[in-house]
């Protein structure tokens, strides 16, 4: 497990041997930090926090490409530890505070805005919804919400209902993420159209032909 890009690349990183961490491959990390680069254009000046932060991954490598300040919020006292033991490696305090506590804790308490929000909690405690609702007030107007999940995207229903639009969306293996900024926002001027799912038309011949 690495850093991917930016002043840090090839910096490994510590996974600890736990339940549900579940480090966002490098693959996935390289696609998305394209399109974060596309979308702001630099990442100089600007704040990212990263909730459920495990190996730290996401967050560190905001930073290596440039980003200005980082909140890492990990639960977990050894992981936490473990993202510490990074940032003293990479003298990186300056920019980089590891807060060991609930994600949904440091919501409630924190004041600061952010230009990124990554949402990558365990799949198996499904707390993405209720993520993106409680980080969405820490969101700068024209910040952006990175959200993982496995086999699905946030609903309609939901960006509908929070005034959300999703600008980018992809699949690795069991990981789909997105990314989503407000409807009234700048930012969603960027959104790129999704195709509609390929339709197999032959398939669909033969079904039309059976019936």
């Amino acid at each position: 497990m690495r850093l991917v890009g930016g002043i840090w690349r090839r910096t490994p990183l510590a996974v600890a041997d736990l339940g549900g961490l579940r480090p966002t491959p490098e693959r996935v990390r390289e696609t998305v930090f394209d399109w974060l680069s596309h979308l702001f254009g630099t990442f100089e000046g600007r704040a990212a926090l990263d909730l459920f932060a495990g190996s730290g991954a996401l967050g560190l490598e905001a930073v290596s490409r440039g980003m200005a300040e980082l909140d890492a919020v990990e639960r977990d006292k050894l992981q936490a530890r473990n993202i510490l033991q990074t940032v003293s490696k990479l003298s990186a305090g300056d920019v980089v505070r590891v807060h060991g506590e609930d994600a949904f804790g440091f919501l409630s308490r924190t004041t600061e805005s952010y230009d990124v929000i990554f949402i990558d909690p365990p799949f198996a405690l499904n707390l993405q919804d209720e993520a993106i609702r409680k980080a969405l007030p820490r969101l700068k107007a024209e910040g952006i919400l990175y959200v993982e999940r496995t086999g699905a995207r946030t609903t309609e229903a939901l960006l509908n209902e929070l005034g959300l639009v999703r600008l980018r969306s992809t699949s690795a293996g069991q990981v789909d993420c997105e990314l989503l900024a407000r409807k009234a926002s700048l930012m969603a001027g960027l959104a790129r159209e999704e195709k509609p799912p390929k339709r197999n038309m032959r398939r669909e011949r033969n079904k039309e032909q059976r019936e």
